[in-house]
């Protein structure tokens, strides 16, 4: 069987390599823009860019919607909604150590612990002198004391003078908050 062509064969030429004029191309090339090497990298960033800020700006408008959504969701359930506070004045913290008349309690109190000072008076009821201090120290117990432990606290410099006022004239405790 053989093989039979549509285009003419080529013209028999002395030289090893055909001319282009002895075989023509079998198919015109057809017509393309010139190639442009190494700008596509530029446009994979910008791309890669837009699609982060896209994706952050979606999250932030879906943070926003759900702190108007929350703040909504508690308003329909009868809680008032919040109030925004005035900043308040700087506070300066001072440590006041302060006698408690149960050593077993202060055992079991930590540094960081928050706690509620009660002045327990002979007289009248019970009232609290610092409410939320924080404890910063508990102190070894001392050996042969007169009762009661030391505990160090951070409390505001009004709240550290009503504590040793309060503990010349009354016996104090702690609540754990």
């Amino acid at each position: 069987m053989s093989r039979t062509s549509s285009r003419p064969p080529c013209s028999p030429s002395t030289s090893p390599v055909p001319s282009p004029s002895a075989c023509p191309p079998s198919r015109p090339v057809p017509p393309f823009p010139p190639l442009r090497v190494g700008r596509a990298g530029g446009r994979l960033r910008r791309a890669v860019r837009r699609r982060r800020r896209a994706t952050a700006a979606g999250l932030a408008v879906v943070a926003a919607a759900l702190a108007v959504g929350g703040a909504q969701a508690r308003a329909s359930r009868g809680a008032a909604p919040p109030v925004a506070k005035p900043p308040a004045a700087v506070v300066r913290l001072v440590s006041a150590p302060v006698r408690i008349a149960d050593a077993a309690t202060v055992r079991l109190l930590r540094p960081g612990d928050r706690v509620d000072v009660v002045a327990a008076e002979r007289t009248g009821p019970p009232r609290v002198v610092a409410a939320g201090a924080r404890v910063t120290e508990v102190p070894e117990p001392e050996k042969g004391g007169d009762g009661g432990a030391l505990v160090v606290l951070s409390v505001p410099r009004d709240t550290a003078r009503a504590l040793v006022g309060a503990g010349t004239v009354a016996r104090l405790a702690v609540t754990l908050c």
